[in-house]
């Protein structure tokens, strides 16, 4: 049994369900597996709209998921994790994994949310990058470089974050040799470290996207450096635990992968594409 997702959010943060009821959820959708990923805590600066989990919480939390493991252990298997935010303090207690994230970016002072929404987007590059989107996105990428070491994660989320809103060059040309000198300096920074990058679905849900992210041209030298991918819906709902996974599996084929990683409780194990298609089309 393969179909897992990883990067979940529940009421905790900012998602619109408890955590059991994200857990029926993937069960309706035919997952084996389900890990929660909830915001870490951020300082307020940081977090000024209240979208990550307040540190109170965090106890509350872990007790939660580790329960429903135990209630639901003979119908899906439930992993203990956190979106670890690059602003976030280290996190304490043991974790099964953990997915380290940027969000936003520094410039005047300020943190600049990178996928609050189009708008806040392009209020960013206007007040704070002289209207210039590619620094903007140059900044995002020096401090995506260090992602992985400064939050010691597992699973890289969504590496290119900044073209949340880009589909079409709405913002910006991902052609651009700026662009991708930046993105890719980045990219190279982080394979140093032995991680895996998540193939998100979770733009294509909220209506952002028609495809998953990362671009092909990262996956794909993602694929020639020996990286490895997991596929992940960036779940906030219930309803969309799955969502477009086959779109990210053929994203995947296409860019020349033969299989993703999934969590076990003996850790990160390879699976086929093939056969995740088709555990996919079972559970439907």
């Amino acid at each position: 049994m393969l179909l897992q997702n990883l990067h979940t959010h529940t009421v905790f943060g900012d998602g619109k369900n408890t955590a059991e009821e994200m857990v029926l959820g993937a069960i309706r959708a035919g997952c084996a597996s389900l890990g929660f990923s909830e915001h870490s805590p951020l300082p307020p600066a940081a977090d000024p709209d209240g979208w990550s989990m307040a540190a109170s919480d965090v106890a509350a939390y872990r007790a939660e998921i580790l329960a429903l493991r135990e209630k639901y252990r003979d119908r899906l298997a439930i992993f203990l994790g956190l979106e670890q935010d690059f602003d976030s303090p280290a996190p304490e207690g043991d974790w099964d994994y953990l997915i380290g994230s940027v969000h936003s970016v520094r410039a005047d002072g300020r943190f600049l949310s990178v996928d609050e929404s189009p708008e806040a987007f392009a209020r960013s590059v206007r007040e704070h990058f002289g209207g210039d989107s590619l620094a903007f996105a140059g900044a995002y990428y020096r401090r995506a470089a260090g992602a992985a070491e400064k939050t010691g994660c597992q699973v890289v989320g969504h590496f290119d974050l900044v073209a949340k809103f880009n589909e079409g060059g709405r913002f910006f040309d991902e052609a651009a040799p700026r662009y991708r000198r930046a993105a890719l300096e980045a990219l190279e920074a982080v394979m140093e470290r032995d991680v895996i990058f998540e193939i998100n679905t979770g733009a294509i849900s909220r209506g952002y996207r028609t495809a998953p992210y990362p671009a092909p041209f990262l996956l794909r030298t993602i694929r020639e450096k020996g990286g490895r991918v997991c596929i992940t819906s960036d779940s906030h709902s219930e309803s969309t635990v799955t969502c477009a996974f086959d779109r990210a599996a053929d994203l995947a084929a296409e860019c020349g992968f033969r299989e993703t990683w999934i969590l076990t409780a003996e850790g990160f194990r390879p699976a086929g594409l093939a056969e995740l298609r088709r555990e996919r089309h079972r559970g439907r």
